[in-house]
């Protein structure tokens, strides 16, 4: 199932899910039974899926795509964490420093903390940051928290998982570069906006891309329709249940945490490099598509 928030014609949020060329408001569908908003229903996933599972082959469309506009499938998750978890972008990007990778990213899992209130959605402008001028687009996959757990293991973290959604960490290189150099880490370089979308899919639809913990999904980048970058996300060095494992350390996770793998390789500007790219600019149209997941698209303001 591919789960939604969107704006009604009256202008409302809501949350609902695709259904053929249509749209099911939660809520309405089921005379209140279920809640309106998406983090309500993965807060009380285990209430509420038997109800959407059982109305979901008669229920008719509440809305045409056409009468709704998507925003953020959750608008405001409850933490949002970042791996870096692909060895090829830390390679790519630790060499545009004059840097090798650290001997501790292979021990462990690595992720920094953003912004959870600055989720932007599928059409949603993005503005650039009035101080950057190197700003990036980050190509990457993130899993929504379904479960509350802790201490989770990476061999039981598939039932923590609701399901999956395309994640852009944009990036103000040029902030980022100078703040990191205190050696805390990315902090106004990426909280002024994240892009997910254009759903959640859930995680049983993605099972027939499964390549062991890993999965079998072509991701590509187009700036105003040209392929800028392209990747697998079967070439990630630590699985989704691994950065599970690590974010869940002595630290309970919520139903309504993402969780992001970080950018595939070659799966932004900084790697590209500047001499055959360059860095986007107000009017730029950037595009996201993994496979199975669908298109995230936003303009640059």
């Amino acid at each position: 199932m591919k789960f939604i928030t969107f704006r009604n014609p009256d202008g409302e949020q809501r949350g609902g899910w695709l259904k053929e060329n249509g749209v099911v408001d939660m809520e309405l569908a089921c005379q209140g039974e279920l809640p309106a908003s998406i983090r309500e229903l993965l807060e009380r996933q285990e209430q509420y899926m038997p109800v959407i599972h059982s109305i979901d082959k008669n229920v008719l469309p509440t809305y045409s795509t056409d009468e709704i506009e998507l925003r953020a499938p959750l608008p405001t998750p409850c933490t949002f964490r970042d791996f870096v978890a692909f060895e090829t972008h830390v390679k790519n990007a630790s060499s545009t420093h004059g840097n090798t990778v650290a001997p501790e990213w292979y021990e462990i899992p690595i992720f920094y903390f953003s912004n959870p209130n600055s989720m932007r959605g599928p059409g949603e402008e993005v503005a650039r940051p009035k101080k950057c001028v190197k700003l990036d687009y980050e190509l990457e996959l993130a899993c929504i928290i379904g479960k509350e757990g802790k201490n989770i293991k990476a061999s039981d973290a598939e039932e923590y998982i609701f399901g999956y959604t395309i994640l852009n960490d944009w990036s103000a290189r040029d902030l980022q570069a100078k703040e990191m150099k205190v050696l805390l880490g990315p902090a106004k370089g990426k909280d002024f906006a994240t892009s997910i979308g254009p759903w959640i899919v859930t995680k049983d639809e993605l099972n027939k891309y499964k390549i062991g913990d890993k999965f079998d999904l072509e991701m590509t980048a187009k700036i105003n329709g040209e392929v800028w970058s392209h990747g697998n996300f079967k070439d990630i060095y630590y699985s989704f249940g691994q950065m599970i494992e690590r974010a869940s350390e002595d630290v309970t996770l919520y139903p309504g945490d993402i969780i992001g793998s970080g950018t595939v390789g070659f799966g932004c500007i900084l790697e590209l490099g500047t001499e055959e790219y360059r860095w986007l600019e107000p009017g730029d149209v950037v595009e996201l598509e993994i496979t199975g997941l669908g298109v995230l698209k936003n303009k640059i303001v």
